[in-house]
Formats: C-alpha cells, sequence, structure tokens
C-alpha cells in the first residue's frame, strides 16, 4: 500500500467513475483498476462495488477511505509546511448549524485573530449528520448539532457509539422571522392560523440518527402551512426573506444588528410547543485549542446577546 494507491481510490469514491478518476489523476483505466486490485489484496477487502449508478464505496471502503482522507490530508498539511519552510498554523476548524448567532459569533471571533499569527479557519455550514461525519472522518475538530430536545435520546445515543462528548450551549423555542413590510410583522398576537396564506421557507436536510428523512422533515414542518420551499444555504434563505413580503421562516432568535442589516424582524408565536438544543460536540479525547476556547467563549457570549435582545425587541412591541 502506498500514498498513490490512497489518492487514487478517494477520487474514485469522488467521481462513482475509474474513466473519470482516471482523466482526473492523468493515468489510464486498466492502471487505476490495477492499482485498486492491489490494494484491496493488500487490505484483504473490497473497496468499491459497481453498481446502477456508478462505483460506490462498500461499507468496509467507507471506513477505509475516511483513513485515506485522514492520511492524505495529513501528508499534504506536512509538504505544504516545510515546502514554504513556515511554522506549522494553528487550525480552528468547526461545522455548525446554518444559524445567525453562531455566524455573527464566528465573525467576532476572526475578528479578534492577530493578524500576524498563521491560522488556518474552517468554517462549515450543515445538518447534524455532516457535522458528526466531519469530526470522524474529515479531520473537523468541533461541531454543532441543532434537534428537538424530545429527540435527545437518540442524539446522545448516537453520540456515545461514535466516542464523542458533548456540552449544551443554550436551549430556546423558534421565533418567526419576516421582512419587516410583511403583513404580519406587527401584528400584536400570531397564532398558527395566520401563517397559511404565505410561504414557509425551510432547511432541506433535517436530521435524526434511525429515522427517515421523510420523517424528520414532516416533524419540522407545522400543520395548516401546505407551501414551502426548501433552501440549503442560509444566505439564500435570509436574501427570499428580505426581498419577499410572501414568506416567512422558523429560526433560533438573531442578532439585532443582523435583523436591522437585512430589514427583517423577528416574533414570537405561542403555539408550537417544540424546544431546541444547540450542542457543542467533540471527541472524547480530544483537548481544547486556544482558537478552539476563544471561540466558544465569543459564542456563548453572543448568544447571551441575541436572547436578550430577542426578549427587549419582543417587550417593545406589547
Amino acid at each position: 500500500m502506498n500514498l498513490l494507491h490512497l489518492k487514487y481510490a478517494v477520487v474514485i469514491a469522488e467521481t462513482s467513475s475509474m474513466t473519470k478518476a482516471a482523466e482526473a489523476l492523468f493515468t489510464t483505466q486498466p492502471n487505476l483498476s490495477r492499482a485498486i486490485r492491489e490494494l484491496e489484496t493488500t487490505l484483504g477487502i473490497q473497496i468499491f462495488k459497481r453498481t446502477s449508478k456508478g462505483i460506490c464505496p462498500t461499507a468496509e471502503g467507507e471506513e477505509f477511505l475516511g483513513y485515506a482522507r485522514k492520511i492524505l490530508s495529513q501528508v499534504d498539511m506536512v509538504e505544504d509546511m516545510y515546502r514554504n519552510n513556515r511554522k506549522s498554523a494553528q487550525r480552528f476548524s468547526i461545522s455548525v448549524p446554518r444559524a445567525s448567532y453562531i455566524s455573527c459569533a464566528f465573525t467576532q471571533f476572526v475578528e479578534t485573530l492577530d493578524p500576524g499569527m498563521r491560522a488556518e479557519i474552517f468554517y462549515k455550514e450543515t445538518n447534524s449528520q455532516r457535522a458528526i461525519y466531519n469530526i470522524l472522518n474529515a479531520d473537523y475538530k468541533l461541531g454543532i448539532l441543532r434537534y428537538q430536545d424530545v429527540y435527545e435520546k437518540y442524539f446522545q445515543d448516537l453520540l456515545a457509539e461514535k466516542g464523542l462528548a458533548s456540552q449544551l450551549i443554550c436551549e430556546f423555542q423558534y421565533r418567526l422571522l419576516f421582512s419587516r413590510n410583511h403583513p404580519l410583522a406587527q401584528k400584536p398576537e400570531l397564532t398558527l392560523q395566520d401563517l397559511n396564506a404565505y410561504w414557509e421557507i425551510a432547511h432541506a436536510d433535517p436530521y435524526v440518527p434511525s429515522l427517515p428523512l421523510s420523517t424528520v422533515r414532516k416533524n419540522e414542518i407545522y400543520d395548516g402551512v401546505d407551501k414551502h420551499i426548501f433552501v440549503f444555504e442560509r444566505g439564500s434563505q435570509m436574501d427570499l426573506l428580505s426581498q419577499t413580503q410572501k414568506a416567512f421562516m422558523w429560526v433560533s432568535p438573531i442578532p439585532k444588528r443582523m435583523l436591522d442589516q437585512l430589514g427583517l424582524v423577528q416574533r414570537s408565536c405561542p403555539e408550537p410547543n417544540r424546544r431546541y438544543r444547540d450542542v457543542l460536540i467533540y471527541k472524547k479525547e480530544y483537548s481544547f485549542s486556544d482558537l478552539d476556547r476563544l471561540f466558544v467563549e465569543t459564542l456563548c457570549q453572543v448568544q447571551k446577546e441575541t436572547w436578550d435582545q430577542a426578549e427587549s425587541l419582543e417587550k417593545a412591541l406589547v
């Protein structure tokens, strides 16, 4: 087994095609196939299988590819460090839900960093499944999960199984988010029935372990609204909300600065009794770096300020 064979396997997994992988690697398909056979013989496992959708990793192959990606990533870091004759960079990496208070905390965190310090910062907005995967297989150090409290056991069982520790950041109920010009933005009291005539913007990929996506998505959608726009990317969600008076979204509290900047209004609605949790996760054996501790401290500060602002804004409407 050598590094070149590891790279071959990773590129095949990324392209799901021997032909495309061979083109990307500037080699021939027979040479690529021979290398994978040798690798599988050395390891004593089958890495790939052919399906109607192309070449896909087997279960053992997925596990192997996770290690292969880590090895190749570490090799790249070492080569970069010594090729450029530079000191090793401090590294911070986190996967988070699409939450505005977290993105604001991240912005403040970056603003406090010393520009003379060499650092590599990775910030990925995604769902809980990918956040867990990134820690286990993509060399991310931290993640934040968001889930309804009724799914606490599902997630805690999964974290224990994967050897991950968790730390509660906050609990909250979702608020409604509108354009400031939306017909409901200044309505004294809101009910679920008020939302029937409008489009609900929702995350496209909610996740709960052991439950199918259709079930989880249904549990995230409120009864009475039959018009939905499923969007993955938070920036597009905010743009839709700020540019139309026909949409709304359920969100965690948002910093006032962002509401003012985007021309949005957040309101509470007493009827849905769903509580959510944001939970920090990391490998049990992981020791926090200085950058990790700085981010978590900034995150907790911004979270508290944001929740306090939301309460103040709500009281002002009464």
